[in-house]
């Protein structure tokens, strides 16, 4: 090699750099070029999963709140008959209005779209105020009572605390569970 013209040796070296590139460095650079679109292509996807990820919290704070509104809701409008609740409540809102409950008569469920109504004809004696008093608590009550067909009559032996007799009907409702549409399908399929 000493005897080797110049060029020889940089012939020599060329061979040496290129033989290093096509055996060292291309495969690497490749492999490089392969890790980064591997990189990018995760990173794509974690981008995705991060976004989802805020639709998920977001849903699960929807559902939340909604799972909320809906416990509120099921206190106003339940899932279920509580006629024993119901009475007792309304027996302590008359004591606490010094009412007394002459009649308590829940009458049967109407069917309605999404809901039932449920009617209950109640008979209560006691004075204006304290009549006032019951009704002002009955419209802080949780459950949904609407009163109708109400009516106040003078007694006709009164005393201090026992001057009137009213009579109403109050109408609360219960959720129904099956929809609209099931029922609809179940009435034509007959």
């Amino acid at each position: 090699m000493k005897d080797w013209p110049w060029y020889g040796h940089l012939l020599l070296i060329g061979i040496f750099a290129a033989l290093l590139y096509f055996v060292w460095f291309k495969p690497k650079t490749n492999e490089l070029v392969n890790l980064k679109d591997e990189r990018a292509k995760i990173e794509g996807e974690v981008r995705n999963l991060q976004s989802k990820k805020r639709q998920l919290d977001k849903i699960e704070r929807e559902i939340a709140i909604l799972n909320e509104t809906l416990m509120d809701l099921e206190a106003i409008i339940p899932q279920r008959r509580e006629i024993w609740d119901i009475l007792r409540n309304m027996q302590q809102l008359a004591i606490n209005s010094r009412l007394k409950i002459e009649k308590f008569d829940p009458q049967g469920e109407v069917r309605k779209e999404f809901y039932f109504e449920w009617p209950i004809d109640l008979e209560i004696t006691g004075d204006y105020h304290n009549l006032a008093l019951f009704f002002d608590r009955l419209s802080n009550f949780s459950r949904l009572f609407n009163i109708e067909d109400f009516s106040i009559k003078a007694l006709q032996r009164q005393t201090d605390t026992n001057t009137i007799s009213a009579s109403y009907t109050a109408k609360t409702y219960i959720f129904r569970e099956e929809p609209p549409d099931k029922a609809g399908k179940k009435a034509k399929r007959k």
